[in-house]
């Protein structure tokens, strides 16, 4: 996959190309510190993803999202940005994702990786999901990760829920959570992990937050505020 990556401030490009260089296979094609010189680029480039901030001279981000979004080949466009005012605007416009800044390298990382997946989707048709060995009594169980329901931190292991049974991973959840595939499974809040395609039912709670309930399971996994967002991506909501 080719990027670029339009931001005006020089120490924010280099952190960002730190990111991608480091945890994904993305290309950087080209950086630019004007909304206008990219716009420039791609009348005789195509890119397929573009990181993207507002707050620029003369043409900000949103506008020049609008007027990529008008592209027969549209680009993913990813707001990284400061201005958490824009979200809803850039969310209509069909922005892929919404990072705010100071993000985090779990934030990062975890945009990075839904990006990977979803090329990889693309490009076979289907993913190449490998088998998660967990332990129940002692033993070694190997299962297939789309059977797994949602996921919950427990001290330094995980506790992983299928409909009908339950296992242990000897994994932290934030470590566990990279052998997941990332197109459907989603660290809702800092103790869980929800599987996005057994989601039965989303409802609004406290603070704009959600809570989920699973196909045929009773319990109630939350979506924290520093979530919602991405939530909100995710489900195309």
């Amino acid at each position: 996959m080719k990027s670029i990556i339009v931001e005006d401030e020089y120490p924010a490009r280099e952190e960002l190309k730190y990111f991608i260089q480091k945890y994904s296979s993305i290309e950087i094609e080209n950086e630019f510190d004007t909304a206008l010189a990219a716009l420039k680029f791609l009348e005789n480039h195509h890119v397929d993803i573009i990181f993207l901030d507002i707050n620029m001279p003369n043409f900000d981000g949103v506008s020049f999202a609008k007027v990529v979004s008008k592209f027969e080949k549209k680009p993913k466009i990813i707001f990284i940005t400061a201005h958490k005012d824009h979200a809803i605007e850039a969310f209509e416009i069909g922005a892929f994702d919404y990072i705010l800044k100071p993000y985090s390298e779990e934030r990062m990382i975890h945009t990075l990786k839904r990006l990977q997946k979803r090329e990889e989707k693309n490009e076979g048709g289907k993913l190449d999901i490998k088998k998660i060995i967990l332990y129940k009594e002692e033993k070694m169980i190997v299962i297939d990760p789309t059977k797994i329901y949602y996921c919950e931190a427990k001290e330094r292991e995980t506790m992983v829920y299928t409909e009908e049974e339950e296992y242990i991973s000897k994994m932290n959840i934030s470590h566990f959570l990279e052998k997941l595939p990332g197109n459907i499974f989603f660290r809702s809040h800092r103790s869980y992990i929800i599987n996005i395609d057994k989601i039965q039912e989303i409802i609004p709670w406290f603070n704009n937050t959600y809570n989920v309930k699973l196909q045929n399971m009773k319990v109630e996994i939350p979506v924290s505020r520093n979530n919602v967002k991405t939530f909100r991506t995710m489900m195309d909501m």
